[in-house]
C-alpha cells in the first residue's frame, strides 16, 4: 500500500508538517508529563482511525516505559484502573475535544472542570494543544492513507 502523496518529497506538505511539528514543542517544553501527552495522542489516533499515529505513539510510548498493559487498554480507559484521574481527565478532554462533530456541544463544562482540577494553566495549554495537534496529524495521514507499521521511535528527531 501507497501513500496517495508521499509527505517528504512535496515541498508544501514539508512545510507543513514542519509547522506542524513545530506547534508540537509547547507541549514537549511543558510540565504535562509525557506519558499522558502520549496516552492522548494515542486515544485520539485510535479514534480517527489513523493506523500511522497509532503505531507510532504506541511505539513512542513503549521507548519512553509505558506499559504494554496500558497501551492494550487505552481504547477502553473508562473501564481499566490502571490509569490515574489526571490521566482519565486528560483522556477525557481528549475523546471530546477529538469527537467535537459527534457532540454538537463540543467539550463540556465538566470535562474542562476535571482537567483542570489535575492540571495548571501551563499544562492545560499543553494538552490542549497537543489534542488539537494530533488530530491534525490525524487527519492528514487519513486523507493520504499513509500506511502504518515502518515507524521507528526517533526517526524525526
Amino acid at each position: 500500500m501507497d501513500a496517495r502523496l508521499n509527505l517528504f518529497a512535496d515541498p508544501a506538505m514539508g512545510k507543513a508538517l514542519k509547522y506542524l511539528a513545530s506547534a508540537g514543542r509547547v507541549a514537549a517544553e511543558s510540565t504535562l508529563p509525557e506519558a499522558t501527552q502520549e496516552l492522548v495522542r494515542l486515544r485520539a489516533s485510535q479514534i480517527n482511525g489513523c493506523g500511522y499515529c497509532t503505531d507510532m505513539h504506541t511505539k513512542d510510548a513503549t521507548a519512553a516505559g509505558e506499559t504494554q498493559q496500558r497501551l492494550n487498554l487505552v481504547a477502553a480507559w473508562r473501564e481499566a484502573t490502571v490509569f490515574t484521574e489526571a490521566e482519565r481527565a486528560a483522556l477525557e478532554l481528549a475523546e471530546q475535544g477529538t469527537r467535537i462533530a459527534d457532540a454538537a456541544g463540543g467539550v463540556t463544562d465538566e470535562a474542562w472542570a476535571n482537567a483542570a482540577k489535575h492540571y495548571n494553566e501551563e499544562e492545560l495549554a499543553a494538552l490542549v494543544s497537543t489534542i488539537a495537534i494530533i488530530n491534525a496529524f490525524n487527519r492528514l495521514n487519513v486523507i493520504i492513507q499513509q500506511p502504518a507499521g515502518d515507524y521507528q521511535p526517533g526517526m524525526f528527531g
